[in-house]
């Protein structure tokens, strides 16, 4: 079992342009099962440098909200690095006026489990964005 996060936006760009070592992103390979709690037709996998989505920054719970990482609360410094350039790639397309949405889904999550959170960007540095275990993210900027 493993965590999986799945992209979809409204643009047509090419997003694996911005793939690494740390951030990989494959277009369409999206399960069936998790299709329609994206709401965009470009759909995208993003993977990490474990293939899966695991080495990103995760919460099992909302409850500590975004934030930058905390000396109290040691997080592995190639998981922060790949969730910056997540948050990158979101903001260069919210900004550039399309949509964006994902989910960050634990394998064994069902459907019925997935919260949505809205994500203003505005209010938000990149360092402060983590993924919550079964949310579905809406990023939105003015």
């Amino acid at each position: 079992m493993c965590y999986s996060i799945y992209l979809s936006t409204n643009t047509d760009l090419d997003l694996s342009r911005n793939n690494s070592d740390l951030v990989h992103l494959m277009k369409e390979s999206v399960p069936q099962r998790y299709r329609s709690l994206l709401r965009y037709p470009n759909q995208w996998f993003v993977g990490s440098k474990s293939v899966c989505s695991c080495t990103f920054r995760h919460l099992h719970s909302i409850e500590l909200g975004f934030s930058e990482p905390q000396d109290w609360y040691p997080e592995d410094e190639q998981e922060i690095e790949a969730t910056l350039i997540f948050i990158k790639i979101v903001r260069e397309v919210v900004n550039k006026g399309y949509q964006v949405d994902c989910i960050d889904i634990w394998e064994a999550a069902t459907q019925a489990g997935i919260v949505q959170i809205m994500v203003n960007l505005d209010q938000i540095s990149d360092d402060q964005f983590r993924f919550y275990e079964n949310h579905r993210f809406i990023f939105k900027s003015s």
